[in-house]
């Protein structure tokens, strides 16, 4: 019996070890309520705001969401399958949530999806899904026809949620309209060779835009800790938040 006992009370322990060590989301107050901010997977994240939860390019399955609570927007940036996944915005529970993508996209959305899209091109501004949205170029130097990501092919976007500019820069490089982007308060900004750009070039982006918070995301085989040290040792204002978004999803 105590033996039972005994392996009941480890089993316990490590359930509540496992739970412990779960990454936390982060937080930001803004003019509207509390901004909560989930880190999910390479260049999937949601954002919780005023009630509602904002997808970004949303992969990894339904099973990647557990415990957030479904979409009430989402937000697409390019048709590359780490970041258009129609597989998971079939699991989802999508019905009647407008979906923010860029033209590449909706051509490649199922017919199910087509009356639900806000398509957007590089330059354009919307508050179609209830806060101000605009979408910014994204692409890679020097520009070319057959790049990974050509110019108008995606967007990024900047979300103004309750007075907070949060900027999502989807797959880019360190291009002249990141560079001069004014008053951003948190920034998701990716870099992987070859295909968007390395610590660098990123560093360089942000220490001329100068974002309150950023998080390099989108950044498998990256020095990300080197990102923030080149980073902090030029302005050490900007605060770099470092995450694991490469956990493995159970």
């Amino acid at each position: 019996m105590k033996r039972y006992l005994a392996l009941f009370l480890l089993i316990c322990l490590t359930s509540a070890l496992a739970k412990a060590q779960l990454p936390q989301p982060d937080t930001l107050q803004t003019d509207n309520g509390i901004l909560t901010i989930h880190p999910i997977h390479h260049a999937t994240l949601v954002l919780t705001w005023n009630g509602q939860n904002i997808y970004v390019d949303p992969t990894q399955g339904a099973k990647a969401f557990k415990g957030i609570g479904s979409p009430n927007v989402i937000f697409i940036t390019h048709a590359h399958g780490d970041h258009m996944d129609i597989k998971t915005l079939k699991e989802l529970n999508t019905d009647g949530v407008p979906m923010v993508v860029p033209q590449s996209v909706a051509k490649q959305l199922p017919n199910e999806f087509q009356d639900q899209l806000v398509i957007m091109k590089n330059g354009d501004t919307t508050g179609e899904v209830g806060f101000p949205v605009r979408a910014i170029p994204m692409y890679n130097l020097p520009q070319s026809p057959d790049s990974y990501h050509p110019k108008g092919w995606g967007n990024g976007y900047v979300l103004t949620l309750g007075g907070k500019r949060v900027y999502l820069s989807g797959d880019t490089e360190d291009i002249p309209e990141m560079r001069s982007l004014k008053n951003i308060d948190v920034a998701f900004v990716c870099m992987n060779l070859p295909y968007t750009m390395d610590v660098k070039q990123a560093a360089s982006a942000v220490l001329d835009f100068k974002p309150r918070i950023v998080y390099p995301y989108h950044y498998r085989g990256q020095d990300i800790q080197k990102f923030k040290e080149l980073v902090n040792a030029k302005n050490d204002k900007i605060e770099v938040r470092l995450r694991d978004w490469y956990a493995k999803i159970k």
